[in-house]
């Protein structure tokens, strides 16, 4: 699929994802500013897990309340909350520092609740045809921004501006920058009511292949959960005694895998989706298994691109399968709700990756490795089934 074919609602779209790209170096920048003020890794997953404790049930009800509502207003929601979190962040020190944080996180843990939206708008305003190549393009536009920007940000916070000081200058500024996000999405991405969520004739809801997709999402929560960037973080800048710079090379040699994925996952045909996405478990299970033996810098690069690579092949066609599984008339209310399972089975793994990693380093990822393996084999049962 060329960029030319993509629709102008759907490049919008994707053209914001690629203009907030640089903000989201904060999720580096403040696992990082904890443990350089004093924090342990422990103490961040801890921390991490007593906001998610709070947030469930509420995914939920906002998803189903935007059945009726413009998605597009929660995007903006989304982006308002970021930004007033990343203040809070900016504001972290002296006596008042884990109470600012403490907040900052469960403001921006707030606006995770609306993230099930994300989905919801793509599968609406996507063509319903074209799932497979046009989720390449969606991996790839933020890809290509993230390639641009993480570098130069990473040497200025990891080599000029490495100071607690500046990076609370830094997350000030980045929540300023959700004032022209905000903006943009209001008059640029097209709106998305109830008008625009017309259910095609002849859908039918599959509960066995549904129930099938609950158990994949499971299993994707967890191998993520328990090996979440605070441990990549630990491990490159405490035991490699690298900085967040060493960090940022990681994200684009990510980005660049992912990009190159892209390519390839096109060359998949659609009724090969199940094998292309068994095809990326095993290539992310190789990621999982060299950093699960404390890698030296330069294979930790090399892991994180074969997870990319990973992702960039299953990724369209599990977002393809996914979509088919919902209707269309209550599309935020399902992701609402399949998010909202999600972050019970991911309740405890910030507490639990941070123990992993207090024992040793790169523990949690061998704990991945666990589930992107049985993934894999699931997703070739489910195949052979399918053609039987």
């Amino acid at each position: 699929m060329r960029w030319s074919e993509i629709p102008k609602g759907a490049k919008a779209y994707m053209v914001y994802h690629a203009l907030i790209e640089p903000q989201l170096i904060v999720w580096l920048l403040l696992p990082l500013y904890m443990m350089l003020t004093g924090y342990s890794v422990l103490d961040v997953g801890v921390l991490f897990t007593l906001v998610n404790v709070a947030l469930i049930p509420a995914t939920y009800i906002m998803g189903r309340a935007f059945n009726r509502w413009d998605i597009k207003k929660g995007l903006m929601v989304i982006d308002a909350l970021d930004g007033i979190a990343y203040i809070f962040y900016g504001l972290a020190q002296g006596a008042y520092a884990s109470i600012m944080l403490f907040l900052g996180r469960l403001i921006e843990k707030v606006s995770t609740i609306l993230y099930p939206l994300y989905r919801a708008y793509e599968q609406i305003i996507y063509p319903e045809d074209k799932y497979e190549e046009i989720f390449a393009w969606h991996l790839r536009i933020p890809e290509i921004s993230r390639l641009i920007s993480y570098p130069i940000l990473g040497y200025i916070f990891g080599y000029v501006f490495f100071k607690p000081e500046h990076y609370r200058m830094a997350f000030m500024i980045f929540g300023l920058l959700s004032i022209p996000t905000i903006l943009y999405i209001h008059f640029f991405l097209p709106s998305v009511g109830r008008e625009e969520r017309i259910q095609p004739e002849g859908f039918k809801f599959r509960v066995g292949e549904f129930k099938l997709l609950l158990l994949f999402e499971a299993l994707f929560t967890l191998s993520w959960a328990l090996a979440p960037t605070f441990v990549l973080i630990n491990y490159v800048v405490f035991t490699l005694h690298k900085t967040i710079f060493e960090v940022t090379l990681i994200e684009c040699a990510n980005s660049v895998a992912m990009i190159l994925g892209t390519y390839l996952s096109e060359r998949f045909p659609k009724e090969k989706g199940f094998i292309a996405m068994s095809l990326g478990m095993f290539i992310s299970a190789l990621y999982a298994l060299i950093m699960a033996l404390s890698p030296p810098f330069w294979l930790a690069i090399v892991a994180y691109m074969l997870e990319a690579l990973g992702s960039a092949i299953w990724f369209p066609f599990y977002r393809a399968w996914k979509f088919s599984l919902i209707p269309k008339d209550r599309v935020s209310e399902f992701h609402a709700a399949i998010s909202s399972y999600n972050r019970i089975i991911s309740l405890f793994a910030p507490l639990i990756a941070g123990g992993l990693a207090t024992i040793h380093p790169t523990l949690p990822y061998g704990v991945s490795l666990i589930t992107f393996v049985v993934m894999a084999i699931l997703f070739l049962i489910l195949r052979v089934a399918r053609t039987h």
